[in-house]
Order: C-alpha cells, then sequence, then structure tokens
C-alpha cells in the first residue's frame, strides 16, 4: 500500500486555483503509478501516436504551423493507464467539494514532442465557447535538464503578451489552470519529451446534443 500523501496534493491544487488559477507541483503523483505510465510509454508503438491537430469535430485540422506534437489518448481500458485516470477522478472530486467547480469528466492523452517540435501560444478554451474548465499537464520525462529545453511558457491571465512563467518538464510535475484564462505554449525541446495533457469538463449536454464530444 502506497503512503503518498495524495490529499496534501490535492489540497494545495485546490488552494492555488483559488487563490491564483494556476498551480505547480512537483512530485505530485505516486511514483507507482508514473512508473505504470513509463512503461506504458515504453510498450507503445511509436505509429500508436497521431498527429496533433487544433479545434474540435467539423473544425479539427493539422497544421505544423502551430503545433507538432503527436498524441495517444489515455483510457481505462489498459491497466497501466488506470492509476492516473483514477487520480485525476479523485482530484475532480475533491475539486468539486472544495470549489464547487461543477466538473463531470475529464479526457486526457499521451504527447510526444520529437525533437524540435513544438506547440504555439494558445487559450484551451473561449469563455462560454466550451466546456474545457480546467487544464492538466503532467510530465514524465526522467533526468530532464534545463538545457534540454521544452518548456512550458504561461501568460499572463490579465495581459495575454506578458509571460507569467516557464516550467520545466521534469517528471513528476503537474500542472493545473483555468483553461479559458491562462494562454500557453510549448517551447521546442532538444530533445524527445513526453506529457500527458487533460482537461476537466462540465456537462454541457442538451436533448439534441452529447457533449464533451472526442
Amino acid at each position: 500500500m502506497s503512503d503518498f500523501d495524495v490529499e496534501t496534493i490535492y489540497a494545495q491544487i485546490a488552494n492555488d486555483l483559488r487563490s491564483t488559477g494556476l498551480s505547480i507541483i512537483e512530485n505530485a503523483i505516486d511514483p507507482s503509478i508514473i512508473q505504470a505510465l513509463n512503461a506504458r510509454i515504453a510498450n507503445l508503438e511509436e505509429n500508436t501516436f497521431q498527429t496533433a491537430g487544433v479545434g474540435r469535430q467539423s473544425d479539427h485540422e493539422k497544421n505544423a504551423k502551430i503545433r507538432r506534437d503527436k498524441i495517444c489518448w489515455l483510457d481505462k481500458v489498459n491497466e497501466q493507464e488506470v492509476g492516473y485516470l483514477n487520480s485525476m477522478e479523485q482530484l475532480k472530486d475533491y475539486l468539486n467539494s472544495r470549489l464547487f467547480m461543477g466538473l463531470f469528466s475529464y479526457e486526457s492523452h499521451f504527447a510526444h514532442y520529437e525533437e524540435g517540435a513544438f506547440y504555439k501560444k494558445h487559450l484551451d478554451a473561449f469563455k462560454g465557447k466550451a466546456n474545457r474548465v480546467l487544464t492538466t499537464v503532467f510530465y514524465l520525462n526522467d533526468d530532464w535538464q534545463d538545457k534540454d529545453g521544452g518548456e512550458l511558457v504561461i501568460y499572463q491571465a490579465e495581459d495575454h503578451d506578458k509571460e507569467l512563467c516557464r516550467v520545466v518538464p521534469k517528471q513528476g510535475t503537474l500542472v493545473t489552470f483555468l483553461s479559458d484564462e491562462f494562454p500557453h505554449e510549448v517551447l521546442p525541446a532538444n530533445k524527445s519529451r513526453y506529457s500527458i495533457a487533460g482537461w476537466f469538463r462540465i456537462n454541457a449536454s442538451t436533448a439534441a446534443h452529447i457533449d464533451p464530444p472526442r
């Protein structure tokens, strides 16, 4: 049985979100879960990763000028992914109980940035236009050095042209922020880089429209 103190991590995320809308925590996930995720990545064939696009459904398109990462969606069919997805489910319940956010579901994918790959500045949601409420980024890069590049650059919510901070994609670091508040980008890395990008969503379904779509 793991003695990882997940309650303290969740409490810190909730406090950070309540005060600034942004949380950055190192060593945020149980090491046994990280080990399983790394084993999963090691077993994935490279052709399992698909070139990522921009937009959703009819607006979805692939644009190498905006992003060059490749993705593979997580689900609970694979036992090596279950631990991470369960931890995000627990985080969802915790944030709903503490912050009353109304989070309904969570979707996530592995993101592989090959050497030189990037993702230009963007917002994950626009106010009143989408049901992505909270973004998570979790890193899986052991022994990542500053010289390796690939930082996540987060811009200020009040001024989208001003840089707020840079996050080195070191293994175990979890970044959580309000999806429609903080523009962000991924800088080119000097070697292969892995992460899990995820989004907590509210339920925007109606009688004639099922949401969220994939």
